[in-house]
C-alpha cells in the first residue's frame, strides 16, 4: 500500500511549513504539496485605517524583512497623494533598502542555508546549523556576525531603528542625514563590501564547486521569471519597470499599475498561501512535464531578467555566472549563488550612495494632502518582488488592499522544485535524512517568508482535526 511522509516543520525558514510527500504502491513519489501552517490578515485589518499610517503598520508583517514592506508602503502612499519625494528623500529610503539587503542575504546564506554546504547536505541535523557552521568555521562565523550586526547598525543611525522602521513617509523621508552620521556609514560600508567580496569568493571556490552536480541536477524546474529593472534593463530593488520573462528568454516590460494584466492568482485548497501565475497564459498547471503560466522571483529571477548590473563588481560575476548557465538559468539551488552576486551589488550600491554629495540634503520629504486614489507600486524585496496596492476615500482611509509579495510568486515554483527533488530522490520506498533534508533544501533555496506570504482573511480558515488512536492511526477526520 502507498504511504505518506511528512517533513514538519521545515527547518531553517522564516514561518512554518510542512512538506507531504505520498507515496504509491511502489514506493515512488506520486505527488508532494508544501503546506503552509500559518496565516496572518494584514489585508483584511488595514481596511479603514488612514494610508498615511500604512507604512508604519505594514512593517509588522514581518521583522525579518521589515524594509521592504516599509519602502513599498511608503512609494504607494506616494502615489496616493500624488507626491514625488525630493531627490534625498528617495536616495534615504533607497540606501536603507540596499542595507536592509546586506543584512537579509548575510542572514539567509549564512544562519538558514549555509549548513547545507558548509557542513553538508547528509550532516546530522542536530549540528546542521548555524551553531554547527560556528565550530566548523570560528573565524567566518564571527565576521559573519559582526557584518549582520554592523548593518543593523547603519539602518538604526539612519531611521532611529533596524526593526519595524518608521522613517520613510508619505512624501519622502522623515529626517536628513548628518555629515557626521555619514562618514561613520561609509566605514562600515566599506568593511560589508569587503566582506561581500570574500563571501562570494569562498562560496565559489570552496562550496560551490564542491556541490556543482547538485545544484545543477537537483530540483530543477522550466518556468518564467519576474524581476524589477530600469529604463535601459539594468538591475534595481528600488524602482523602475517589471520585467516578465518567459522560459526561453524573451521577455515583457510593464508598469507597477498594469499588473492587473499580467499577474492572475490562483487558489488551491489545500494552502493559505496563493498561486499567482501569468495572466496571458490562460490557464495555471504545476504539471512538471508541462507547466502553464508559472514564473519565479527572488535573487536568481532577478539575475535573469536583467541585461546588466550597474556596478562593476557584480557586473563581473554576473558575466561569470551566465558564461556557466546562460540566461535564463533554470536550476534551483543557483539562488544561492545569485543571492551572493546581489549582496556584492548592494555593497558596492551602498557605497556609491554614501558618496553622492546630495545624500545629506536637508530637503528630505514634500508636504502630502487628502485625497481619495488609488495608488500601486513595487519594489524587489530579498524573497522578490513586492506589490502593494491600496484604495482611499475623500478622507484619505484604506477601503480596498492587495499585497502580492515575494514568497507568494514562488508558490508554484517552491512546490514544483519539492516535487522534481522527492521523485528524484525517493525510489522504492528507500529514503533517509538526508534525502529529506535535500528535499527541504528546495525551499530553503528560495527563501521563503511565510509570515509575509499569509496574509489574506476572506472569512474562512481551513482547519483539520484528526483522531487517532494509541498507535498514531487515523480513525476519523474533520475539517471545515
Amino acid at each position: 500500500m502507498g504511504k505518506t511522509l511528512t517533513i514538519q516543520p521545515v527547518t531553517r525558514i522564516e514561518g512554518h511549513a510542512k512538506i507531504t510527500i505520498q507515496l504509491d504502491d511502489a514506493g515512488n513519489v506520486s505527488d508532494t504539496q508544501v503546506n503552509v501552517l500559518e496565516l496572518r490578515g494584514f489585508e483584511k485589518f488595514c481596511v479603514g485605517k488612514p494610508v498615511e499610517e500604512m507604512p508604519r503598520i505594514t512593517t509588522r508583517i514581518c521583522g525579518v524583512c521589515p524594509w521592504s514592506h516599509h519602502n513599498a508602503s511608503a512609494k504607494t502612499t506616494d502615489v496616493i497623494f500624488g507626491v514625488e519625494p525630493p531627490p534625498a528623500g528617495k536616495k534615504l529610503r533607497e540606501l536603507c533598502n540596499s542595507i536592509a539587503f546586506i543584512e537579509e542575504h548575510i542572514l539567509h546564506f549564512y544562519f538558514l542555508a549555509g549548513a547545507d554546504f558548509i557542513l553538508g547536505p547528509e550532516a546530522d541535523y542536530s549540528v546542521r546549523n548555524v551553531i554547527g557552521i560556528l565550530k566548523e568555521a570560528p573565524d567566518i562565523g564571527r565576521r559573519v556576525v559582526k557584518s549582520r550586526h554592523m548593518a543593523a547598525k547603519m539602518l538604526e543611525t539612519i531611521a532611529g531603528k533596524a526593526i519595524h522602521p518608521a522613517a520613510a513617509v508619505p512624501g519622502g523621508f522623515s529626517r536628513p542625514l548628518l555629515e557626521e552620521e555619514r562618514k561613520e556609514l561609509k566605514q562600515m560600508a566599506d568593511e560589508l563590501l569587503e566582506f561581500s567580496k570574500f563571501s562570494i569568493s569562498f562560496a565559489k571556490e570552496n562550496l560551490f564547486a564542491k556541490y556543482l552536480e547538485v545544484v545543477k541536477s537537483l530540483g530543477v524546474i522550466n518556468t518564467g521569471f519576474l524581476g524589477t529593472v530600469t529604463e535601459d534593463g539594468s538591475l534595481d530593488l528600488y524602482d523602475g519597470k517589471l520585467r516578465m520573462m518567459q522560459s526561453d528568454g524573451s521577455f515583457e516590460d510593464f508598469k507597477y499599475d498594469e499588473y492587473t494584466d499580467y499577474i492572475s492568482e490562483h487558489v488551491e485548497p489545500w494552502s493559505y498561501l496563493k498561486f499567482p501565475y501569468m495572466k496571458k497564459a490562460g490557464e495555471f498547471s504545476m504539471d512538471l512535464d508541462n507547466p502553464n503560466g508559472i514564473y519565479r522571483t527572488n535573487t536568481l529571477a532577478r539575475i535573469n531578467v536583467c541585461d546588466k548590473i550597474n556596478t562593476p563588481l557584480a557586473q563581473a560575476e554576473l558575466e561569470e555566472f551566465r558564461e556557466k548557465f546562460g540566461r535564463p538559468a533554470q536550476q534551483t539551488l543557483l539562488y544561492h549563488w545569485a543571492r551572493l552576486i546581489e549582496l556584492l551589488y548592494n555593497a558596492e550600491h551602498v557605497v556609491r550612495l554614501l558618496e553622492d554629495p546630495e545624500i545629506t540634503s536637508t530637503d528630505t520629504r514634500k508636504k502630502v494632502e487628502v485625497r481619495a486614489a488609488r495608488g500601486i507600486s513595487s519594489v524587489e524585496a530579498p524573497r522578490g518582488t513586492l506589490i502593494h496596492d491600496y484604495e482611499t476615500d475623500e478622507n484619505g482611509l484604506i477601503t480596498n488592499v492587495n499585497l502580492i509579495v515575494g514568497t507568494t510568486h514562488n508558490n508554484a515554483p517552491i512546490n514544483m522544485s519539492v516535487k522534481s527533488a522527492a521523485i528524484d530522490l525517493i525510489k522504492d520506498g528507500k529514503y533517509d535524512e538526508g534525502i529529506l533534508n535535500k528535499v527541504e533544501m528546495m525551499i530553503r533555496a528560495h527563501d521563503p517568508c511565510l509570515s509575509c506570504a499569509t496574509h489574506k482573511l476572506d472569512g474562512k480558515i481551513g482547519v483539520k482535526i484528526y483522531i487517532v488512536d494509541p498507535e498514531g492511526n487515523k480513525l476519523a477526520t474533520f475539517s471545515n
